[in-house]
């Protein structure tokens, strides 16, 4: 108390006497200056006053409290990325926000501190692969306690999806999990890892009403790639009832549309020469910042929803407009999307840009009206077909993508037929084909009896796939002799083909070369934009030639959206 009074009188002496001074600054020299500048500091007048010899300025050495907690050295985490693209974008934010906290990544399993896991809850598939990582982690948790070279214990941690839906499971079972935490709390992420250095087990699973992570500046786990994911919206209101998204995820809300127009000029100001847009519901994205009109939500003709039409906000035309206008050399993709929210305005963009990928994801989950019906996905299967009419209509050349499940709640044979017809009269680019695997807190596990037998699922799934690629097969032996516009991704480590995608997003292999360009021959890289005449095709790959170098702009100059799909070179 006598060293605090003593302090506290120095002050006020002090501040006092600095009042006087800056008064008559004027008046003093130079050189007098110089020696209050070089004087006795305030620890020095401390130090005499309190009779003491030394003033700590370092943290001390606290013997009662452990050494990992005394060690401001910087966690090395190693993060595990499980299920969709949606993950990656996660992992790259909650990457952003521990680099801000000091925090460092490896790549090396041995050298790591804390191990997060970003996990996907869709289908039973994904969670076993994931419980088979626990294992594993388990093990080498257990292994590093006992280890004389290591003394900072192992931390392992459980994010997204799964860590909503399987909290008590993950905390009460698995007990070498430290921290579990859910979509919506990355943020948390700092305080709950220092949480565990007490030996607790850290939780936040609490889902958001307006959680975008909008002003975090993901930073991309593989600095070299040419593409990038940026989320501009996050949850689903849907309601689908086989889906778990609602539960996980949370409501729909999306990032301001200045956000991701930034965000999209920085990542190609960096060089990345596709961006792909990531949400739940991906083309439900509605900005409300924004002062707009006070107008519904259009749907596509026959799509209904289960909730109210909402009113206002900045649409996912304007996005794909604004976005699109950025980078004309930088390709855009989204995904995922929903059937019902491709109104005309939405193709009408889409076929205006060239830098757009004519890829469109519609996913039909089931060629039964019936079984949609049950699945409550809002439309029948002739308004899906009346749908995929109009966007190739509007969008002549287009590609068309898919999600199939077979097997869900009472699906009978015929019902199963009905999805094979429609994959053969659609005629799918590309398809995710998947056996039903029912999910706790969907409608479906309150409604329905999961009845369909897991060998008959089987069975059908494999008919699905067999279909698939016959249809992929067939599709692309007719762009054998077309040329098509291909970005560069690196080279094929089997082959050592240089490897790129066309706008369907099909792989497309090519021999190393030098290539003409308006300043002469220049080998391949990388982010580079090249004119392929496909040679050979498989039902996932396809083989070609490399004929010049050329961009988005020039490529459809010369033969236009449309024409390139008729253009073939003898």
């Amino acid at each position: 108390m006598l060293l605090l009074h003593r302090g506290k009188r120095l002050c006020k002496l002090l501040s006092n006497s600095a009042l006087r001074c800056r008064c008559k600054s004027d008046q003093i020299s130079a050189p007098l200056k110089n020696k209050i500048k070089d004087g006795p500091s305030l620890k020095d007048f401390i130090t005499a006053s309190a009779g003491v010899t030394e003033v700590i300025t370092h943290p001390p050495h606290i013997p009662y409290l452990p050494d990992s907690i005394q060690d401001t050295s910087k966690r090395k985490v190693y993060f595990d990325v499980f299920g969709c693209q949606m993950n990656l974008n996660d992992t790259e934010i909650v990457w952003s926000i521990l680099k801000k906290d000091g925090f460092v990544r490896t790549d090396i399993e041995e050298e790591a501190d804390i191990f997060l896991v970003m996990t996907c809850a869709i289908r039973e598939g994904a969670e076993s692969k994931i419980w088979y990582r626990l294992d594993h982690l388990r093990g080498y948790k257990r292994r590093r306690a006992i280890s004389k070279n290591r003394n900072r214990p192992v931390k392992i941690g459980i994010l997204g999806c799964m860590a909503e839906r399987l909290k008590e499971k993950l905390i009460e079972k698995e007990k070498a999990v430290d921290v579990v935490a859910g979509p919506d709390s990355y943020r948390d992420l700092p305080r709950l890892l220092a949480l565990t250095d007490n030996g607790q087990t850290a939780v936040n699973v609490l889902l958001s009403l307006d959680e975008t992570y909008a002003d975090v500046v993901p930073v991309r786990l593989n600095q070299d790639s040419v593409s990038a994911f940026i989320s501009i919206m996050r949850g689903c209101d849907n309601m689908c009832t086989y889906c778990i998204v609602p539960f996980t995820r949370g409501r729909e809300r999306s990032r301001p549309v200045d956000s991701i127009v930034e965000e999209v000029r920085q990542l190609s100001e960096q060089g990345v020469r596709e961006v792909t847009l990531l949400g739940q519901n991906v083309n439900s994205y509605r900005d409300v910042t924004q002062r707009t009109e006070k107008f519904e939500t259009n749907l596509a003709p026959g799509f209904k929803t289960v909730y109210k039409s909402k009113m206002g906000g900045m649409r996912f035309a304007d996005l794909l407009d604004k976005v699109s206008s950025i980078d004309p050399e930088m390709r855009i993709r989204f995904t995922a999307a929903h059937p019902k929210d491709f109104p005309d305005e939405v193709l009408q963009v889409i076929n205006e840009r060239p830098n757009i990928c004519k890829l469109l994801h519609l996913p039909a989950q089931s060629g039964s009206s019936e079984v949609l019906l049950r699945m409550r996905r809002g439309y029948t299967r002739d308004a899906y077909l009346r749908l995929v009419e109009r966007v190739r209509g509007v969008i002549p050349g287009v590609g068309l993508s898919t999600d199939m499940i077979c097997g869900f709640c009472g699906e009978t044979d015929e019902e199963f037929e009905e999805t094979l017809t429609l994959m053969e009269e659609v005629n799918y680019n590309v398809a995710f084909l998947f056996p039903y695997s029912m999910r706790e807190k969907t409608a479906a596990y309150r409604r329905y009896q999961d009845d369909v037998p897991e060998e008959v699922k089987k069975e059908r799934h494999n008919r699905m796939i067999e279909l698939y690629r016959r249809t992929c097969q067939r599709l692309n032996e007719l762009e054998i002799g077309k040329i098509h516009l291909v970005l560069v991704e690196g080279v094929a480590p089997k082959s050592g083909k240089l490897i790129g995608r066309n706008e369907f997003y099909l792989k497309v292999l090519f021999d190393q070369t030098s290539l003409p360009t308006s300043d002469g021959n220049r080998e391949v890289k990388p982010g580079d934009y090249v004119s392929v005449k496909i040679t050979a095709a498989r039902s996932s790959v396809l083989n070609g030639e490399a004929l010049y170098h050329t961009s988005i702009r020039e490529f459809y100059k010369d033969f236009g959206w449309a024409d390139r799909h008729k253009l073939v070179n003898n």
